[in-house]
């Protein structure tokens, strides 16, 4: 997340030249509506953490004559100074951003959306029905085993969309998280939205100030128990520090637990849930700030405490483990993903920062550089070339669980998609032109589809912080069985950084995020709805009548067991799947899979279904299930929490133990 405040002329002594990099890289990008054609911009490049910036506009006025301080003067020298005097000059340039221009974007938008989707028949492509407010950014978002989704980001410190509405470098009480709760069985109104305010915290920034946790850009997934874990969160200051937090949301009590600082801050770390339920938390940026990257690696929770797969177990001042073995990734927010081997997967962005973890083992091995079309390339800055944000999915392969990752996006000059498979890449189909920050999603039918996207960081393709954008970025893509993809449906707004999506249990997708374009296109900057959501219909939706799932007979299962459902349907059913709910951000999405399940017997209206073999197909945790007909519609999900069959016995002994202890046997 770019730092949230401008610069204001320096007067300390000690400032070092990353950090008025960083900031003036950051107050060069806000005032670009005031500026003049987008120029390469060579003083910077990529201080502001690597990957926001890669072009600043140059001012008309750049050869005006400017005021320099004689403190940057003699830190940076003459030339550096004036650069920053300029920044400083731009920014104070750019004005309020007024209602009548979010109402009018907003009008265009709708316009051109209604216009562009009329030729798509809903049958083959799918279509967007409803688009309404949220309190929330969401650059965060959790779907819970409950059928609610989880809204998580930040106390916004400014509502124009040309600056940074992130507290990203604010130290103090701004610096704070907030999250919401939307049920969409009540619909879209206010009060299907309910606030669930993080725990207070005093964060050691020296500030004595305590606020709701500044969770945001941390990483999350779930624990078997379907509580989410998250971890890491801004600190505040230098460029993006990291924070220690360790939280965990229970979707039950609707309540956040704090746990035990981990070991090191991070901000913008990755976490993935492995086969035996335990989280691993991989890189960000520690609390040093900006350029610190973490190779440490922790696991929650730690050895001490259980794996949690009751929801009656509540995960409070719990602590992580540190493993031996290092993830030094150079950035953050790599892909993490638990495959059918039972290994985790970490896929950086660099070409060359590709392993494979064996967590039981504490042991890392080396994959094959991914073979980008660009990696020879130099980095926007100059230096070493990476992808930024994008996709990655690991792909369908049946009842056993994944055993390949498709990675996409992040590389806006390139449309290819890249397979890792048996420990080597393959260049699969491409999509229709390059994008980062897009958000690709597992749907019932096994098929992916690809919404959001940008041409950069805040930059929508007519410079960074102008929400004009390059309309292609609305359009969806999708992609078949076969591995072919097409472009399809427009969305409302365009949404880069920070959105997201998901799919919800009744095969719909949800689509939110991108507080600059929520900005800039608020049709009412003086209410509470800053954030907004829309629904996109897959066509599977829209191909007929759908099999119905009725109760699920055991919903909790051990691994390998039967699986009892009802149906009114039964003739109609084919298949029956396993989808993961999603949490993201960032276009980090480690928690999708899709699993087939074996049909065993058919009785009446009673199916059998197979569960999957262990928890290297299928981590432990809650699972939607969907029925599907030949055509590929699914119905109604029902949950299902897969959990190992010696948990039960454990927990009984466990509990046995105590109550004799206890007893003085």
């Amino acid at each position: 997340m770019p730092p949230g405040n401008p610069p204001r002329p320096v007067r300390r002594g000690l400032v070092t030249a990353l950090s008025l990099c960083a900031a003036t890289a950051m107050a060069a990008s806000m005032a670009v509506v005031s500026a003049g054609p987008a120029l390469a911009h060579t003083g910077h490049g990529d201080a502001d953490h690597g990957d926001a910036f890669p072009y600043a506009p140059a001012s008309r006025a750049a050869k005006a004559p400017v005021a320099v301080d004689p403190a940057e003067a003699a830190t940076l020298g003459e030339e550096h100074a004036e650069e920053h005097a300029r920044t400083r000059k731009a920014l104070a340039d750019v004005g309020e951003y007024p209602q009548s221009t979010r109402t009018a974007r907003l009008g265009a938008l709708t316009a051109s959306q209604e216009k562009a989707n009329a030729s798509f028949d809903a049958s083959e492509f799918g279509r967007f029905r409803e688009y309404f407010p949220s309190p929330d950014f969401a650059a965060h978002i959790a779907l819970l085993p409950t059928g609610k989704v989880l809204l998580f980001s930040f106390e916004r410190i400014e509502v124009n969309p040309q600056k940074e509405p992130a507290p990203t470098d604010t130290i103090g009480k701004p610096n704070a998280g907030r999250a919401w709760i939307w049920d969409p069985a009540k619909g879209t109104g206010a009060d299907a939205f309910t606030e669930k305010k993080p725990p207070v915290v005093n964060m050691p920034d020296g500030k004595n100030e305590p606020r709701p946790a500044p969770f945001f850009c941390a990483g999350h997934s779930y624990l078997p128990n379907g509580m989410l874990g998250v971890f890491g969160g801004n600190l505040g200051g230098n460029g993006g520090s990291g924070a220690k937090l360790s939280l965990v949301f229970d979707p039950w009590a609707e309540e956040w637990y704090l746990n035990k600082d981990m070991s090191v801050g991070r901000w913008y770390p990755s976490v993935v849930t492995g086969a035996d339920g335990r989280q691993v938390i991989m890189s960000g940026q520690s609390e040093l700030g900006w350029g610190t990257p973490t190779p440490v690696v922790e696991r929650f929770p730690g050895a001490a405490h259980p794996v949690p797969f009751d929801k009656a177990v509540k995960p409070i001042a719990w602590g992580v483990d540190k493993l031996k073995t290092e993830a030094p990734f150079k950035w953050d927010y790599p892909h993490l993903f638990s495959l059918r081997d039972g290994k985790i997967y970490g896929l950086g962005r660099s070409v060359d920062q590709q392993w494979v973890f064996d967590t039981a083992a504490d042991t890392r091995s080396d994959l094959p550089n991914r073979p980008d079309v660009n990696k020879s390339m130099p980095g926007p800055d100059g230096g070493e070339w990476r992808r930024n944000y994008g996709s990655a999915v690991p792909l369908p392969a049946g009842f056993r669980g994944p055993d390949s990752v498709l990675v996409l996006g992040g590389d806006r000059n390139d449309p290819n998609t890249y397979r890792l498979a048996g420990g080597k890449w393959n260049t699969e189909k491409p999509r229709a032109f390059g994008r980062t920050q897009d958000d690709t999603l597992l749907l019932p039918n096994g098929n992916l589809l690809t919404v959001n996207g940008a041409f950069d960081i805040r930059d929508y393709g007519n410079g960074p912080y102008n929400p004009n954008a390059d309309l292609k970025f609305r359009q969806t893509e999708l992609r078949d069985e076969n591995g072919d993809w097409k472009l399809g449906p427009v969305q409302r707004l365009p949404r880069g950084y920070h959105s997201n999506a998901l799919v919800l249990p009744d095969g719909r997708v949800m689509i939110t995020g991108d507080e600059l374009q929520q900005l800039a296109n608020d049709p009412d900057i003086t209410d509470n709805n800053n954030g907004s959501i829309e629904i996109y219909e897959p066509a599977y939706l829209h191909q007929g009548s759908r099999p119905q799932l009725g109760m699920v007979l055991n919903p909790t299962v051990g691994y390998n067991d039967r699986i009892t459902v009802s149906t009114s349907t039964p003739g109609d059913v084919t298949r029956a799947v396993l989808l993961a709910p999603t949490t993201a951000t960032h276009s980090v999405n480690t928690s999708q899979r899709h699993l087939e399940l074996r049909v065993k017997s058919r009785g009446g209206n009673f199916l059998e279904l197979q569960a999957p073999p262990n928890a290297a197909a299928a981590p432990p945790g809650h699972y939607m299930l969907f029925l599907l007909n030949e055509e590929g519609a699914p119905s109604k999900a029902g949950w299902v929490q897969l959990k190992p069959p010696t948990t039960t016995a454990t927990a009984a002994k466990t509990k046995a133990k105590a109550t004799a202890t206890a007893s003085g046997d």
